[in-house]
Parts: structure tokens; C-alpha cells; sequence
């Protein structure tokens, strides 16, 4: 059975995100917007908006967390064919130390023409300060911090 066009922009989300941000930007629209609701608890911005803020922002904050699974994918359909949510666990490795993440997200990503026109993710700020310390900037995934 053919996975409907959403459900594969999210698979090929997962498998991107943590090996080739480069790849994974091609996925974001021209005027993505990109929603961490929790990320200002880190200092972090909580919205990026336009392909190329995402882009930077994201080709850093991905070389602080490497070896990426995820696991547990649940992916939920809506009446909307542009619109899906998604549960799923990941664990990484934090490079800094060595020290093991992991974090359970709840996603909603929007689409159109193929492309990630929005995308907001939630997850729990704690397990990065724990590996990271208690100071939101010695997890530097701000480029402007």
C-alpha cells in the first residue's frame, strides 16, 4: 500500500533530521515556520520562520546531539490530508559528554506541495538540562548565543 504524501515527508523528516540537515531543509518551504514551544525554557528561540533562519538554527543544533534512533512512531491522520500528528521516542548520544538523551516528542506538521509549510514539535526541556547543566547556554544550539 502507497503511504500517503504527508505520512512520507514525515518518514523522511525522521530519517534526515539527525544525519543530513542539509537534505532535511530541502523538505521546508520557502516560508516554513518551525514551533519548539518549550525551547525558550533553554534560552532558545521558540519559532523560527523562512527556510533559511530554520536552516541555521537547526545545522547546529544538531551536531550537539548525534546517533539518532527513533522508536515508537505513531502517526495520526487527520480530516485534514495537509495536517498530521505524531508521537515517537528518540534517544541520541550529547557529544559534549558522551552522556545518553533521551526525549519523547509530540509533533504537528503541516505540508503543501510537498513541502513543510509548519511544523511544531513538544518536548520536555529537562532531560537537556540535565545532560547539559542547569545553565541554558551550555547547550549551544543558539547560534547567537
Amino acid at each position: 500500500m502507497e503511504q500517503n504524501p504527508i505520512a512520507q515527508v514525515f518518514a523522511t523528516h525522521l530519517a534526515l533530521i539527525g544525519t543530513d540537515v542539509q537534505a532535511w531543509s530541502d523538505l521546508l518551504a520557502e516560508d516554513a515556520i518551525l514551533e519548539f514551544p518549550y525551547a525558550s525554557a533553554l534560552g532558545l528561540p521558540s519559532r523560527l520562520e523562512g527556510k533559511t533562519a530554520i536552516y541555521n538554527h537547526m545545522k547546529n543544533a544538531v551536531t550537539q546531539l548525534q546517533n539518532w534512533v527513533f522508536t515508537d512512531v505513531r502517526e495520526y491522520q487527520t480530516l485534514t490530508p495537509n495536517v498530521l500528528f505524531a508521537e515517537f521516542h528518540g534517544e541520541a548520544v550529547f557529544v559534549a559528554t558522551g552522556q545518553p538523551y533521551q526525549q519523547d516528542y509530540v509533533v504537528r506538521l503541516e505540508t503543501k506541495n510537498g513541502k513543510i509549510t509548519h511544523y511544531r514539535e513538544y518536548w520536555n526541556p529537562v532531560p537537556i538540562l540535565e545532560i547539559a547543566g542547569s545553565s541554558g547556554t551550555a547547550f549551544p544550539l543558539n547560534p547567537n548565543s
